[in-house]
């Protein structure tokens, strides 16, 4: 079985884990913006402002700064359209896709860097905010294949920083999505 997602390009993939990520946003009910999420340390709120925070954290990697936007107390999705829009242009622009800095684990580049992190990020995080709004679950089976191969490669060091939380057995008869997010700490049943 081919992975389609292999064959896309991180700006595409971007933009699609993006548009999913501002429907859920979008989603999102007015009383909802405190309910508690399964990363129990986070609201709803607070998951959004972690997202615009680490595309915040990747343009400073290569030294330009998150352009203005509003407070995400005030208003989520105006700041996670900000974030999403100015990350979405930068990898359109070939220069700054491209762009190398020295990260942990070596010479990186932008894109790459933004396709592994923030992209798992959409992925996982997505799935947080639909689980506790009540909204569509479903993970592409492309994307949990290939969040699977990041975590079968990097779940030690995502623990050891504190990324995930310890794996949770997950039922005999799980799905892909579900050994993924057990992998990960999060309860699916």
């Amino acid at each position: 079985m081919t992975d389609p997602s292999a064959e896309e390009n991180v700006p595409d993939r971007y933009r699609r884990l993006a548009t999913r990520m501002t429907t859920l946003i979008g989603g999102v009910p007015d009383n909802a913006w405190s309910r508690t999420t399964p990363c129990e340390e986070w609201t709803v709120r607070d998951l959004v402002g972690h997202l615009v925070e680490a595309h915040g954290r990747f343009q400073s990697l290569v030294g330009r700064s998150l352009e203005e936007h509003p407070a995400v107390a005030d208003d989520p999705a105006g700041a996670w359209t900000v974030a999403r829009d100015q990350m979405q242009a930068d990898l359109d622009d070939p220069v700054r896709r491209d762009e190398e800095y020295d990260g942990r684990f070596g010479r990186a580049r932008f894109a790459d860097s933004v396709d592994g992190f923030i992209g798992f990020d959409l992925v996982v995080h997505g799935w947080d905010l639909a689980r506790a709004t009540g909204q569509d679950e479903a993970i592409d089976p492309a994307d949990v294949a290939r969040v699977q191969r990041q975590v079968d490669r990097m779940v030690d060091t995502m623990r050891e920083n504190g990324a995930v939380g310890e794996a949770v057995e997950p039922a005999p008869d799980a799905s892909a999505q579900d050994r993924l997010l057990n992998s990960l700490g999060r309860r699916t049943a």
